[in-house]
């Protein structure tokens, strides 16, 4: 019996727009960045940013460092780099209000500090509720210095939630995620975008 939900954030919870984060990068004058960006799978300066190798100072010096154009500060970087996020829709908070009743609810993303708290700042308040009344725990990987779909990082969520891995469902949209996350006995369901999983639960 499934007891325990564990979300991914990217593409799951959050919409993502790729190219509206690279134009938002063009236009503070770091376009060589923009051919980073990626909604999966993150590399160089932002994988660094997403396993707590460096944290938000070093990521800005790191984008003007390596486009020298960009004479931006550090909060217009950041808000290039949240242009990402295209929002989460409120059918999906309600979902998890529904969901918490009967499950215990998780996530578990890669991702980094300066999305997260876009997120639980504008995203997951609503009617009085934040991100804290959603789920019980979250685990991320800047906090945790471990990236799905390392084994290791599914090893620690269950055993930090205190859940087993039978009696869990793990939703990701990504298939290498899902395969990592099967291997150790949790159920998983693979979406590949947000308002899929809304009615298969």
């Amino acid at each position: 019996m499934i007891r325990n939900i564990i979300f991914d954030f990217g593409c799951v919870l959050v919409d993502l727009d790729k190219q509206r984060c690279v134009e938002a990068f063009r236009k503070i004058g770091a376009e060589s960045i923009s051919a980073y960006v990626d909604e999966c799978r993150q590399e160089d300066l932002f994988h660094d940013l997403e396993t707590g190798k460096t944290g938000i100072g070093e990521f800005c010096d790191e984008v003007r460092r390596k486009a020298p154009a960009c004479t931006a500060d550090n909060d217009t970087i950041c808000d290039a780099w949240n242009s990402l996020l295209g929002g989460i829709p409120k059918r999906r908070i309600e979902k998890l209000v529904s969901l918490k009743e009967r499950y215990r609810l998780f996530v578990l993303s890669n991702t980094n500090p300066i999305h997260w708290k876009k997120a639980a700042d504008e995203y997951f308040p609503m009617d009085g509720m934040n991100v804290d009344d959603y789920f019980e725990k979250v685990f991320l990987s800047y906090r945790m210095h471990l990236i799905k779909p390392d084994t290791e990082i599914f090893i620690r969520t269950l055993a930090e939630a205190g859940i087993k891995a039978e009696e869990t469902l793990f939703i990701d949209d990504s298939a290498a995620n899902c395969r990592a996350a099967a291997a150790l006995g949790i159920s998983t369901m693979h979406v590949t975008c947000g308002d899929k999983w809304l009615d298969k639960i």
